[in-house]
């Protein structure tokens, strides 16, 4: 019998999750609760005003391969270190059991930025999206995006999950590993695409990934480099192959000063 991946291992959990959450919150009370959902902004607007390359500073507790990063983080307190140190977007993991998160992470996340810097950063829910509750769920809780991983849909369902987050005000950064799930994604109509740099079936990670992946975007699709990254030398690596934006996860939450090694990365 074949050995499921660390990614199906992840996406079989996260199905099963969905299922026992619709039966405590519904999803028609999720979308009852849509019309006192907080304003949206613009992911790639956010990304745009950060040119030549925008810092999507994460918070992420944990991984399946580095295990523990730093579990009794304060999501709030970090994410306003990010915002004032002039991150363009905050990601925020809210998978529970192999990266330790929570969307009461990013409640509180979108609740503190609020009013915090003139042009807040967008906040990214970071998750691995298999229903369409999860995107209901994204809403209410103030994400002006979510990330959709081509590796754990179908094509049915990439489209249809990129339509609905379209249809509630909020925009989609499309991840892919391969040339195959770039040509995925573009068919599908993204508009903002994600190298990974890390395999989620090994999580091994190559930052030649980002080069090879991306070679002949269309210009109007905005590039970012995922995972990995930990040095403004590597910003400057992909800013030089055309990428608008590197999210950066384990760098940042190990920092003793998480701004100021933002603003390294900015390069300010």
């Amino acid at each position: 019998m074949k050995t499921a991946t660390i990614l199906e291992e992840i996406v079989a959990r996260r199905r099963q999750d969905v299922a026992a959450d619709k039966t405590v919150t519904p999803v028609e009370e999720l979308e009852r609760r849509l019309g006192s959902a907080p304003a949206v902004i613009s992911l790639a607007g956010r990304l745009r005003a950060s040119a030549p390359i925008a810092v999507m500073a994460e918070i992420k507790r944990a991984s399946p391969s580095k295990g523990d990063i730093a579990l009794d983080i304060d999501a709030a307190d970090q994410a306003a270190s990010y915002a004032r140190a002039g991150a363009a977007a905050i990601s925020v993991l809210t998978e529970p059991h192999w990266f330790k998160g929570a969307l009461e992470d990013m409640r509180a996340v979108r609740a503190r930025l609020e009013g915090l810097v003139t042009d807040r950063p967008a906040v990214l829910r970071k998750e691995f999206i298999v229903d369409a509750y999860q995107v209901f769920e994204a809403r209410v809780a103030g994400a002006d995006a979510l990330l959709l991983i081509v590796a754990c849909l179908s094509e049915t369902e990439l489209r249809d999950l990129m339509k609905l987050t379209s249809d509630l005000g909020m925009e989609a950064l499309v991840e892919v590993n391969s040339t195959d799930e770039m040509a995925r994604a573009l068919d599908a109509g993204a508009t903002i695409v994600g190298v990974n740099n890390r395999n989620l079936h090994t999580f091994d990670v190559d930052l030649g990934t980002t080069e090879r992946v991306a070679k002949g975007l269309p210009p109007d699709v905005l590039l970012a480099a995922l995972s990995g990254i930990s040095t403004r030398e590597d910003v400057r690596r992909f800013q030089d192959v055309g990428a608008a934006a590197v999210l950066v996860g384990e760098a940042l939450m190990r920092a003793v000063d998480p701004a100021a090694k933002v603003a390294e990365l900015r390069g300010v």
